[in-house]
């Protein structure tokens, strides 16, 4: 799968109205271009997963927040991120593993009854924003972010080579700016200022700092952490550089 193939995937249907089903999950921010596992085991999420599977296999990951509930409602940050399913295990039990990528960043308009055993909003998608004045300094500034991801991440010459491929390749610094977001073991309040953030320059130069700062602690993955059997990820989608902490 090339390059255009892989924008093809992560676009938005044709006939997409607004709404998406959410999955909320603390500490847990999507990005767009990234890709995230997830185990599905609640029964109105298993729901939500089936309804997706059967039409546009989207869904929203939202996070927590931690704060009071209104009603039986938990709260949710107000921005989120548009997922595709791109691959799906069933297992027994009624379990599911499923892959995946994001699409879009959001801003929650408004949550909506649409008489489900889970939640649905009414989103604004949110495009990057690439500033006319910051197009002669975005070369350096997509250089300068690569070598504080190299910095702080395991000095590997997988890893290293994974780096120089990124800095010779033609990704453009938003979705670089996204998947090191996604992969970098940071705060959920920074990730969600993160995404937040729609103009690509200022969301570099905050993830700069982040990096500079001391902000990111990497840790390797527990054994018990992951799931019980992954979902196939397709061998044709290329996938980022596999650094995530997640």
């Amino acid at each position: 799968m090339g390059e255009g193939d892989f924008e093809e995937l992560i676009r938005l249907p044709d006939d997409f109205d607004g709404h998406v089903r959410l999955f909320p999950l603390p500490a847990l921010v999507l990005f767009p271009h990234a890709m995230q596992m997830l185990h599905v085991f609640e029964p109105r999420y298993c729901e939500m997963l089936t309804e997706a599977l059967e039409s546009d296999r989207l869904i929203a990951m939202a996070t927590l927040t931690g704060g009071p509930s209104i009603g039986s409602t938990p709260p949710i940050a107000s921005t989120i991120c548009v997922g595709r399913v791109v691959s799906h295990v069933k297992l027994e039990n009624d379990r599911h593993n499923i892959l995946l990528v994001g699409i879009k960043r959001a801003k929650i308009i408004t949550e909506v009854d649409a008489g489900r055993c889970f939640r649905i909003a009414k989103v604004d998608v949110l495009d990057d924003l690439y500033s006319p004045s910051g197009s002669a300094q975005r070369s350096q500034l997509r250089a300068e972010l690569l070598n504080a991801f190299g910095e702080v991440i395991p000095a590997t010459k997988k890893v290293q080579q994974q780096i120089e491929e990124l800095m010779s390749g033609s990704m453009g610094l938003g979705p670089i700016t996204d998947i090191i977001s996604h992969t970098l073991p940071l705060e959920p309040e920074q990730k969600l200022r993160l995404l937040g953030e729609g103009n690509v320059d200022s969301r570099a130069k905050r993830l700069i700092d982040y990096l500079a700062n001391g902000s990111v602690q990497l840790e390797l993955p527990a054994q018990e952490d992951q799931p019980d059997e992954e979902p196939p990820r397709p061998s044709n989608l290329p996938f980022p550089p596999p650094f995530s902490a997640n």
